[in-house]
């Protein structure tokens, strides 16, 4: 949350003028907030009030902090004196990621309030967690799955929520995960019995039927930027053949001083392509696809939060509701199928007022959805000619290991009587072609 503070990003609202409980305050203090960010200006005063909101905002505008504040000035006004055993505010969040950087947020922002904090997601520490919930949490924070699972075991019950948050909730239909949050807004108390705030990067009819459903007559507030886009971001293009992307990529990211690039691609496949040959490259690159384990996706998001790793590849649904600070550069090297992920995706960069760049390659594959994009924004992309230096001679990355087939130890073989099962196979004839 250290880049809450960016000036140019900020309103003339200060925290001083909310009226809100000094151990409330005293977390603004710690983590050095003074003025609010446009989405906090809007939603705080109506939503301390204890009106309903449903906001739209882009990740990194500053919506944690907005509704942990008014979680924690509700939940101290209506010091119920009851035993504590069950959460009495819930925050569903898409992705693990998310749900962990609010808990951190929490932690620092919530530090003086005595409120006990508890997680709930998936792929790690399943008995950890239910201990934790088990000695009795205020505010519960976590992904739907993990959550419901303990919640079907009676490790809490739900009957004591006052204070419901739903965060990226259009994320929330793009994973599929609305059946779970709608088991979950069913079993809490009446809707006029709690406070509900949503926040989502676009209130689209999805999102509204939702909020309509489970909300009280919500504000609707929305963050009116000037473009969809930020503007603070420096957009190009470049029409590479299919064949120059990888060199083109190499030339551009050897260009780049003290960055912090994240790269996307559309496929798999093309993630793990471009992480083996940027390493090939003696580019440091590592990939994030739903396939990396829970732990390793950790380890590699705080190397490369830590600088310790300048590239990161990755798909949108990697992405989904990752928190990275000071991504300097955005380099899209499959154009994105859908206009809203262009934004999604740029929008990693230049967030909270930082200068940013994005790099997009419209290739013979993808370069059809450039129109639809450009459309979207309202605005032509600058096209960008690549000199020689920007497309040196690359080494080819070497091809996937061989699988072993466990039964006696030798290489897996196909149907075809080739070993190598196929996907290395693959990598080869396409070395072979270009």
């Amino acid at each position: 949350m250290s880049d809450h503070n960016s000036s140019n990003a900020l309103s003339e609202v200060n925290f001083s003028s909310l009226d809100l409980f000094p151990e409330v305050r005293s977390g603004l203090v710690t983590a050095g907030f003074t003025y609010c960010t446009p989405i906090q200006a809007l939603t705080l005063p109506t939503a301390l009030k204890g009106n309903d909101v449903a906001g739209q905002a882009q990740t990194g505008t500053g919506k944690t902090a907005a509704f942990l504040l008014v979680i924690f000035q509700r939940l101290l006004e209506k010091n119920t004196g009851q035993d504590g055993r069950h959460p009495r505010a819930l925050v569903l969040a898409p992705t693990r990621e998310l749900a962990l950087q609010i808990h951190k947020d929490a932690l620092l922002l919530g530090g003086d309030t005595g409120l006990k904090f508890g997680l709930a997601y998936g792929g790690v520490d399943y008995e950890k967690q239910r201990n934790t919930l088990e000695s009795g949490v205020d505010v519960l924070i976590g992904t739907p799955g993990r959550l419901i699972d303990y919640f079907k075991q009676h490790v809490f019950n739900l009957k004591q929520i006052d204070v419901m948050v739903l965060d990226e909730a259009d994320r929330m239909f793009d994973l599929g995960f609305i059946k779970d949050i709608r088991y979950v807004l069913r079993r809490l108390p009446p809707r006029e019995e709690r406070q509900c705030l949503m926040f989502s990067a676009t209130l689209s009819q999805r999102v509204l039927e939702l909020a309509y459903e489970h909300m009280n007559e919500p504000d609707l507030l929305k963050v009116e930027a000037d473009q969809v886009t930020a503007d603070n971001v420096k957009q190009s293009v470049y029409y590479p053949a299919n064949e120059e992307k990888l060199s083109l990529l190499i030339g551009l990211l050897r260009g780049i001083e003290d960055g912090r690039v994240m790269v996307f691609a559309n496929t798999r496949a093309a993630t793990d392509l471009v992480e083996r040959t940027l390493n090939a490259n003696d580019i440091h690159a590592a990939a994030m696809s739903g396939q990396v384990p829970q732990k390793k996706r950790q380890t590699l998001l705080k190397k490369f939060h830590d600088g310790e790793l300048p590239v990161l590849v990755a798909t949108d649904v990697a992405a989904r509701g990752l928190h990275i600070p000071d991504v300097t550069h955005v380099i899209n090297f499959d154009l994105p199928q859908d206009a809203e992920d262009y934004v999604h995706r740029i929008g990693r960069t230049a967030r909270l007022g930082a200068k940013g760049e994005a790099i997009s390659f419209a290739c013979e594959n993808y370069a059809f959805h450039l129109p639809e994009i450009e459309d979207f924004i309202g605005y032509p992309i600058a096209m960008e000619q690549a000199d020689a230096e920007q497309m040196p001679e690359i080494k080819r990355a070497a091809p996937k290991p061989k699988r072993k087939d466990h039964r006696h130890g030798r290489p897996h073989r196909s149907k075809g009587g080739h070993s190598n099962g196929g996907q290395g196979n693959r990598g080869g004839q396409r070395r072979r072609r270009r």
